[in-house]
């Protein structure tokens, strides 16, 4: 059986296209546009005017638009809007049917030859025949691709999409559920980590606050990864700590991936900075399953 395998994902596509898509995208998410090129792309994060999170995305470029791919809550949220507040601008913004599909393996190497995808030097984001490559690591590589894409014989696509989200839960990659869109300034999902936050761009919705965290240091929180055993996902995203002999609130998970072959659930989780990352988290409503916290494989500290 082949090594690599092709996830389906139910993640999903805004498109913005038009003549002023950069200078409105540039002014609503907290990434500097102009860092954007054919051969990378970019995280960024959608918020409020509050600061508070409606998207966590991935950003690339395709032919003459712009594209954010997020989970389907998250682009439903920031997909109405980004339209609610573009009717003065020369931009058709949209949601997109390209399909988005995961390769993850050991080895992609093969698979991306046949496919003709060559990410030439430190690129992460290349185009190819039927769509767009983005490398987000090196046994993970995401497409968009159109109608007419098929994946190579050798290649054994899977019925869901539980390996690509727990990979990206372990590489720290924040995304949010529908509680959690509007609840978290970008700092405490680690969007400043990995590079997602651009402090020198100017002014964006929602930069006072998320300026405020950086200088001022008042975030106290961040997004950690945990796992443990399972029977499902849990329907109650509240997780405990112990203290004492009691037990009391600690966070909830933003986001969680269960893999019916070992019964293993991984999630990400806000909670306090300074968290004991020793400690073991329990579900509030299903407490016999017990989480561990996991090393992030990446630094807190700001750019």
């Amino acid at each position: 059986m082949s090594s690599v395998y092709a996830c389906p994902l139910s993640h999903q596509l805004i498109s913005l296209c038009g003549a002023d898509k950069l200078s409105y995208l540039h002014g609503q998410i907290s990434q500097d546009l102009n860092k954007l090129t054919s051969s990378n792309y970019l995280w960024a994060g959608h918020c409020s005017a509050k600061g508070k999170l409606w998207g966590v995305f991935k950003l690339f470029s395709y032919q003459d638009s712009y594209y954010l791919t997020g989970s389907e809550n998250e682009v439903e949220k920031s997909l109405a809007e980004l339209k609610k507040y573009a009717v003065l601008a020369k931009v058709d913004i949209s949601a997109c049917s390209k399909r988005l599909i995961g390769l993850i393996g050991d080895d992609l190497s093969g698979v991306l030859a046949q496919l003709d995808i060559n990410f030439e030097g430190d690129a992460s984001a290349c185009d190819f025949e039927s769509g767009k490559a983005l490398k987000l690591a090196d046994n993970r590589v995401l497409l968009m691709v159109d109608s007419q894409f098929s994946m190579p014989d050798d290649v054994s696509t899977l019925d869901n999409e539980a390996p690509w989200q727990q990979a990206s839960m372990l590489a720290g990659e924040p995304q949010l559920s529908a509680d959690a869109i509007g609840e978290y300034v970008p700092q405490m999902v680690n969007l400043h980590a990995i590079g997602g936050i651009s402090f020198k761009k100017g002014c964006y919705t929602g930069q006072e606050t998320v300026a405020r965290m950086k200088y001022l240091g008042k975030n106290k929180r961040a997004m950690y990864i945990v796992s443990g055993q399972s029977e499902g996902i849990l329907s109650e995203p509240d997780l405990e700590t112990q203290l004492g002999e009691n037990w009391r609130r600690a966070g909830k998970l933003i986001a969680q991936s269960f893999n019916e072959q070992t019964n293993k659930l991984t999630g990400l989780v806000v909670l306090p900075n300074d968290t004991d990352v020793t400690q073991v988290l329990r579900a509030k409503h299903t407490p016999q399953v017990e989480l561990s916290i996991l090393p992030l494989p990446y630094s807190l500290e700001d750019e």
